[in-house]
């Protein structure tokens, strides 16, 4: 266990746990923003495999990282309008039509990567981005400020998304629906509009989570989020649908996960008990949840169609 604590080590656990948090934070953001305005879209996971096999393909055929994060937006703003158009439009239960979603994702991913890629291919990752001055600080600057430009953006995401809810009318609108949808359409605020666009914005973080996951591990295969999604759906809860909350949940769990890893790559964690070890970030993040969530009440109209007139 001594191997553990040495400074070597302990920089590598807490970068790569930064680096682990990314894909959830991106779609933790986004599922927030769709709860915020009370639609509880249970489908985030099977558009981070999709937007994760788009990614990952356009890398492989370009070698274009970028291109591989847009093909991601791409896909997640199309399953996003898809999904305002069963919640909102159609009015379908919820939780069913996310589940369809993510059944959906789950096999037409595999089913692309069979028929397209069939044999697991490497592929390039983003570049690592050394911020001058600060990345040259001794052990803060190793752990902190040495990440590629997507992990930038997942955390400057954060004071943004805070921003937009807080202080812009649009944050506003979004505040009102998702608790009295009736005071707000009495007021002159589309509903509909509003949970199409957080719905458009959930799914397009959603896609950008799945792609970045893939280009991040330079592969794909089946299955490859491995429920982060639910995570993800989980940690808006942990953080009482606030966007710190959430970046503190998606950090719990990516350090629970580096520690993790590191354990296992030392010896440390016993092969036998490996599969035990691999569920320690999940448990941790639902115990967690358990403590905070109770303190806490969702938007008052989550889960809860709006007709004009009733």
């Amino acid at each position: 266990m001594s191997d553990f604590f040495t400074e070597a080590v302990l920089i590598a656990t807490v970068a790569g746990g930064i680096r682990l948090a990314v894909p959830l934070l991106f779609a933790s953001l986004g599922e927030m923003f769709g709860q915020r305005s009370g639609v509880l879209n249970l489908g985030v996971d099977g558009v981070m495999l999709l937007g994760a096999f788009g990614g990952y393909y356009a890398v492989l055929k370009t070698d274009n990282v970028w291109l591989g994060l847009l093909v991601g937006v791409a896909i997640g703003v199309v399953f996003g309008l898809i999904t305002a158009v069963m919640s909102v439009t159609l009015k379908a239960e919820q939780g069913i039509s996310g589940i369809g979603i993510y059944l959906f994702g789950l096999g037409f991913s595999d089913l692309l990567f069979q028929k397209w890629v069939g044999t697991p291919l490497p592929i390039k990752a983003f570049p690592k981005i050394n911020i001058p001055v600060l990345s040259d600080i001794p052990i803060i600057g190793e752990m902190l400020f040495r990440h590629s430009a997507v992990v930038y953006i997942a955390f400057a995401a954060v004071p943004l998304s805070m921003f937009i809810i807080n202080r812009t009318n649009f944050g506003m609108k979004i505040r009102a629906v998702g608790e009295n949808p009736e005071a707000a359409d009495s007021l002159g605020v589309s509903v509909t509009k509003v949970r199409y666009a957080t719905l458009i914005i959930g799914g397009l973080l959603a896609g950008v989570a799945g792609a970045a996951l893939a280009i991040d591990l330079k592969i794909f295969q089946q299955n490859l989020t491995n429920a982060a999604g639910f995570i993800a759906i989980a940690l808006v809860y942990f953080g009482a649908w606030r966007p710190l909350g959430v970046m503190g949940g998606a950090l719990l769990y990516g350090f629970v996960n580096s520690i993790v890893l590191q354990l296992k790559t030392l010896g440390i964690i016993p092969r036998s008990w490996s599969d035990i070890a691999a569920m320690a970030p999940a448990i941790v993040t639902i115990l967690a949840l358990v403590i905070v969530a109770q303190r806490f009440k969702p938007p008052a109209a989550l889960t809860k169609p709006f007709e004009r007139g009733r």
